[in-house]
């Protein structure tokens, strides 16, 4: 038996601390704070998922909140180009744990029609970790609304036994994109 199935073994008999989680996680669901980081087209389409029609305030979302510090969700929408991925890695450490990230649109996920150009990032799961992806050149408002849905339901399944901002030590596993003279690399790279 692997770890993770004795964990799993050990919440199943443990009733209060199932019990627990679910009432956490309701509550984390029901409140994410995103921060909107609009960088191109995508963006227009998340300030319609924010407006009237579409209203995501339904899901627990009041408004996009104006700082790291206090958002749990950052919505990486458009292209982002290799000047602008510091900034992007930057607002996210500085975002409290837990923490998501959604990825929309082509540019933001893959780089897009610009993808392998000299100043576009290919993709910002390069960077940071990703949890939803939402497909599309700009994706549609309701197509945001379905990420949402989705996180929800990632937050919904997680434990605070298993969960990795849950324990003392966070590793970062992303590398932090450093802007050079050459443009960006990663750390250990160097310039040659």
């Amino acid at each position: 038996m692997t770890e993770e199935e004795h964990i799993a073994e050990q919440i199943r008999r443990n009733i209060i601390i199932t019990t627990i989680d679910k009432i956490y996680n309701w509550g984390r669901r029901s409140s994410v704070w995103p921060m909107g980081f609009g960088l191109a087209c995508c963006a227009f389409e998340m300030i319609c998922a924010a407006a009237s029609r579409f209203d995501f305030a339904r899901f627990g979302m009041e408004m996009m909140r104006p700082t790291p510090r206090q958002a749990d969700l950052l919505i990486v929408s458009g292209t982002v180009t290799k000047k602008m991925a510091p900034q992007v890695v930057r607002l996210y450490d500085q975002m409290p744990e837990p923490k998501y990230v959604l990825a929309m649109g082509a540019c933001a996920i893959s780089g897009g029609p610009f993808k392998d150009t000299y100043n576009v990032v290919n993709g910002i799961d390069t960077y940071l970790p990703v949890d939803v992806y939402v497909p599309g050149c700009p994706p549609r408002p309701e197509a945001l609304l379905e990420g949402f849905i989705k996180l929800h339901q990632m937050i919904e399944g997680q434990t605070i036994l298993t969960s990795p901002w849950y324990r003392k030590e966070v590793e970062r596993e992303m590398p932090v994109p450093i802007l050079g003279p050459r443009g960006l690399v990663l750390p250990g790279e160097g310039h040659e």
